[in-house]
């Protein structure tokens, strides 16, 4: 990676592994989480409203095959695109019955789904799971990427935030995954008020150790009627500028490893029933203007990326 690539973009990937551009195609399953129904902890996270992350998806009553007929026929006609991805994105979709999980899958391995990604929590992965996974691999030549929502490495905030799991489990999870062979995206919230620039660069740090495939980068959306929604009108914390966000990320990027693919920046977010999104900024306009700061100042992905394989040693070897 140099200035001429500032990051590694998912876009970029996805034309080099399929050979043309491939689109996701969202799926909304009828499921909850962990933390949510008592079995991890209740309530759910403290920003997480009642739609989760899926804010933009077809109805959860719709069978997985209807949405996925439907989506496509959108993308299809507006992109003239040939490759999708079957993409499980809200909520925690490896938490359901074993049974129901393998059905829902064989729905979605449709023979121009080149992919299934699958959103779910690091408390959530199980190996009877990950080996029906690897069945349906084999059987359809179907890629399976999983995404697990670390939010943050300081254990600190993940309990602030009612995670309902630590970075232990994350670790365990990424472990397991990895034995399989399937790419690993993690989920990270660089903006979250109790976190400093220090956790942001031992979050890159760590996914860079373990050897995450793919990072999905969000700034933290306030939600009304949720337990952060409160605390932000009663003003419990503050919110980081956007010029703190950006510099995260430049900080998070150079830390990086640069073999680790960068779906996104900066997450969109539901302006509705929100009490903050992106500082009131547009998306795209914050992606612009990190990048060209990466281009005015030469930084790029893994510029920082030397503490791995015995940085203290590393002397000797060197002539």
């Amino acid at each position: 990676m140099n200035m001429e690539h500032l990051y590694r973009k998912y876009s970029d990937y996805l034309k080099e592994k399929y050979g043309e551009k491939v689109y996701k195609l969202p799926i909304n399953l009828p499921v909850t989480c962990p933390n949510r129904d008592g079995v991890a902890g209740c309530g759910g996270c403290t920003f997480c409203g009642d739609e989760g992350a899926g804010f933009e998806n077809l109805s959860n009553l719709i069978p997985v095959s209807e949405q996925i007929h439907k989506n496509k026929a959108y993308i299809s006609k507006k992109y003239k695109a040939r490759k999708f991805i079957a993409y499980f994105q809200n909520f925690s979709n490896t938490y359901m019955p074993f049974d129901t999980f393998k059905d829902v899958m064989e729905q979605a391995a449709k023979e121009d789904i080149v992919q299934l990604a699958i959103s779910t929590r690091p408390d959530c992965i199980r190996e009877e799971y990950l080996q029906f996974l690897l069945e349906l691999k084999n059987k359809y030549n179907i890629d399976i990427a999983i995404e697990l929502g670390l939010q943050t490495v300081n254990c600190h905030s993940l309990i602030k935030i009612n995670r309902g799991h630590t970075l232990a489990e994350f670790i365990d999870a990424v472990l397991r995954i990895k034995k399989y062979g399937f790419e690993i995206c993690a989920h990270l919230i660089l903006n979250l008020p109790w976190d400093t620039r220090i956790d942001v660069i031992e979050s890159a740090k760590i996914l860079s150790a373990l050897s995450i495939d793919q990072v999905k980068l969000h700034s933290l959306y306030i939600v009304e009627n949720t337990v952060m929604g409160e605390q932000f009108k009663n003003k419990e914390f503050n919110m980081i500028s956007l010029e703190e966000y950006k510099r995260r990320v430049i900080d998070f990027l150079e830390y990086l490893s640069p073999h680790i693919v960068v779906q996104r920046l900066i997450g969109r977010a539901p302006e509705e029933n929100t009490l903050f999104v992106n500082w009131n900024t547009s998306w795209w306009k914050i992606r612009d203007e990190i990048e060209a700061e990466m281009r005015a100042n030469n930084h790029y992905q893994g510029r920082l990326c030397n503490y791995l394989n015995g940085k203290s040693v590393r002397h000797f070897f060197e002539h």
